[in-house]
């Protein structure tokens, strides 16, 4: 009986469990429609080095029609229009737009197919899924309803908010 019960303590000891590192860097999105809307996906961000590879598939949209998409400041979805969100994310303070000087949270745009499903695959800089200031856990993730122009301050002209997604650790 000692010898069963140490073996079975020794087995147990080899099992494989989940680091809790690689837990960390990994987040996922389920975007909702907001009031109005039919829109809604679902987005994972992984960690990837220090870029974050993201993930969207977005259904129910326009067919052929392109869409903003932003992560916002606050994880809060509770106002029915996506407004509860907040503005765009942006801890560095720099202008909306393309390219190294923008806001951490300005993503390319979403481009809808013939049957209304986007589907977009990128890596990005300046944010993280790991603790720090670019992190992006307990943020709002938009989908607007018009393309981004990548000029007009602060929001880029993206119209209305499609649907929202809160961003977690998963």
């Amino acid at each position: 009986m000692l010898v069963t019960t140490a073996a079975l303590v020794a087995l147990a000891g080899c099992q494989s469990t989940p680091d809790a590192d690689e837990s960390s860097n990994r987040a996922t999105a389920s975007l909702v429609a907001t009031k109005g809307s039919k829109v809604f996906g679902e987005v994972t961000f992984e960690q990837v080095g220090d870029k974050v590879q993201i993930v969207a598939n977005v259904t129910r949209l326009t067919p052929k029609k392109r869409y903003g998409f932003h992560i916002h400041e606050t994880g809060d979805c509770s106002s029915g229009d996506g407004m509860s969100a907040g503005g765009h994310f942006n801890p560095d303070g720099k202008p909306h737009g393309r390219g190294p000087m923008r806001h951490a949270g300005d993503l390319p745009n979403l481009a809808a197919d013939a049957k209304g499903r986007a589907r977009l695959s990128m890596f990005v800089d300046l944010i993280s899924v790991t603790p720090g200031p670019g992190s992006v856990i307990g943020r709002g993730l938009i989908v607007h309803a018009m393309p981004d122009d990548y000029k007009t301050q602060p929001t880029g002209n993206a119209g209305a908010r499609l649907a929202c997604g809160v961003i977690k650790a998963s």
